[in-house]
Formats: structure tokens, sequence, C-alpha cells
């Protein structure tokens, strides 16, 4: 069996075993308790402003922030594919949306709900440090704990950078 075969299905395989013990102790957390980033009072409006607050809501995470990385992502495209492969609203590759639980990354819910959830999860691994979290979203968490911080790459740089701008 081809080796990246083999490392994409262990890859998966962890991200649901991750997802589970997220949500596990999710379900175990004072739900009460909303993070600061969550803390938006401002209504959003435009494309999918619904579903992004809906579920901007339900995981805690501010509305304004997933709606700077879905303009930054696809430009509310549900149907973006990249030149690497990431499908739909949030980008989510097919391993990471395997992984989440997400059957159709082009369907506008299961995508939002799959991107943030695993924003939540980034945001939860950095404590609450929104650059760490959007780099771990852009280049991956394993870039991220190579270099101690943000990735030296250009495109993760500028998209940190333009995401931040995006959400102010």
């Amino acid at each position: 069996m081809d080796q990246s075969i083999i490392n994409f299905q262990v890859q998966a395989a962890m991200l649901q075993l991750l997802m589970k013990w997220m949500e596990a102790s999710q379900r175990n957390s004072d739900e009460s308790a909303v993070p600061p980033e969550a803390e938006s009072t401002e209504k959003l409006t435009g494309s999918f402003s619904d579903l992004i607050q809906r579920t901007s809501e339900k995981y805690n995470v501010d509305p304004k922030l997933v709606q700077a990385v879905v303009t930054a992502e696809s430009n509310f495209n549900p149907d973006a594919v990249s030149h690497a492969g990431a499908q739909g609203l949030m980008q989510l590759m097919p391993a990471t949306a395997t992984g989440l639980g997400v059957e159709n990354p082009f369907d506008p819910t299961q995508n939002v709900d799959g991107g943030v959830r695993l924003l939540r999860q980034l945001l939860d691994r950095y404590d609450g440090n929104t650059s760490l979290a959007l780099a771990a979203y852009n280049a991956g968490p394993g870039a991220v704990s190579k270099y101690g911080g943000i990735p030296p790459y250009q495109e993760t740089q500028t998209y940190v950078k333009r995401v931040l701008e995006l959400w102010q």
C-alpha cells in the first residue's frame, strides 16, 4: 500500500479520535462560560450570515472571526476548490472534513459546522491565541509546532494578517 494512503488514513483516524475527545470534554465543561472571542454583540449581515451566526454561537466562536475566515478562504463560494484540494466555504481539506464527520464539504451547513468546530479546537489548543489558531487553520498544527509559532510561509503569514484585518 502506498505510504501516502496510509498517512492519510492515520491522520483521518487521529482526527476522529481527537474530535470525539473534544466533544466529550465540551459536554463535561461549563457551557455557560463564553470565551472572550465569542462576545461579539454585532449582528452579521450578508451571505450565509444566519448559518455563521448560529454555528458560531454553538461553538462559542466570534461570528465576525468566522465571517473573516470564510471571506479569506472562499469569499462565500460554497463550491470553491483550492489548488491544494480544500473544499467549500471554509476550505476544508478532504482528510480534515472526513475527520470532522463532514460528509459533503460542499454543503454549507456541514462545511461551516466542521470549519467552526475546527477553529474552536485550534483556539482551545493555542489558549485563545487567534493568530496561532489561524496559522494552524491555514498551514496545519504541525507547522505551528515545528516553528514554535506562525510558520515562515508567506501564504500563511499573509493569511493570518488578512483574516485579522477582516475581523477588526
